[in-house]
Formats: C-alpha cells, structure tokens, sequence
C-alpha cells in the first residue's frame, strides 16, 4: 500500500513535469520568469503576454505579468525622475531663474510627487527600484517645498 502511494506521487509528478516542459505556454512563462528575474521587465511582460493568451489558466503568466507591470511602473517613474532632474539641474545652472522657471520647476516636482504616490510595491517588487524611486521622491518633495516658499 506504502510502496504503491509513493509510486503513484513520483508517476504523477513525473507527468505534470512532462506537461510544464512541453507545453508552450508553461515555456514562455518560464522564460519570462527568467526575463523578471534578471530585470528586463518589458520581455518578461510580453512573454507572460504570450503564454498567457496561449493558456488562461496559467497562473505563472499571470503573475509575472502583474509583477512585471508594477516593476515597470517602477522602472519608468525612476528614468522620468532622472529626465527632469536633468531639466532641472539646466535651470538651476541659469543665472537668474525666472518665474516661468520656477513655475516649471513647480509643475515637474508637483508631476512627480504625485506619480509616486500611485506607484505600489508587491512582495517580489526589486527592492533596487523601490529604493531608487523613494530616493527621487523625497528630492523632488523637497525641491517642491523650496519653490513654493
């Protein structure tokens, strides 16, 4: 009976094993798991994109495409904050900063600060990238209170 129970587990994980391997779906997502793994978020969304059409009911696709979207999110909220703090950083090398500058500085912090605010971390979310962003959001808060004073 003992040996018959542990026969049928070892047969039955042996086919799911089979079944992940060969189905197409199950291969996109691991190879998208592998893209989020190693931070390129935009192939691992498209290959979760792909598996997940193939197969709806593929959990793992599913997840990588969630996580995928809010490492993106991340991802795209730190390259706009390094944009503007470029922008930025060519204003305040002026002379003398106008109103329309400061006016600009305004609207970019007020932009960023609220972006921020709508981005949240999950669990599997690259500690890295909400680091960063926090970095960025705090200069930028910052930066919005000098020039509203």
């Amino acid at each position: 009976m003992f040996n018959k129970t542990i026969l049928g587990t070892i047969i039955i994980i042996i086919l799911m094993s089979i079944y992940v391997v060969f189905n197409p779906s199950y291969q996109k997502s691991i190879q998208a798991k592998y893209y989020f793994e190693i931070g390129k978020y935009e192939e691992a969304l498209v290959l979760a994109k792909e598996a997940f059409a193939l197969d709806v009911y593929n959990r793992m696709s599913s997840t990588i495409m969630a996580q995928s979207l809010i490492s993106l999110q991340y991802k795209l909220y730190i390259d706009d904050a390094k944009k503007y703090q470029a922008e930025i950083d060519e204003i305040a090398t002026h002379t003398i900063i106008t109103q329309k500058d400061r006016a600009k500085i305004r609207l970019i912090c007020g932009i960023m600060v609220d972006s921020y605010s709508k981005l949240s971390p999950s669990v599997v979310t690259d500690e890295s990238l909400v680091v960063s962003s926090k970095k960025y959001y705090l200069k930028f808060e910052k930066l919005l209170e000098k020039v509203n004073r």
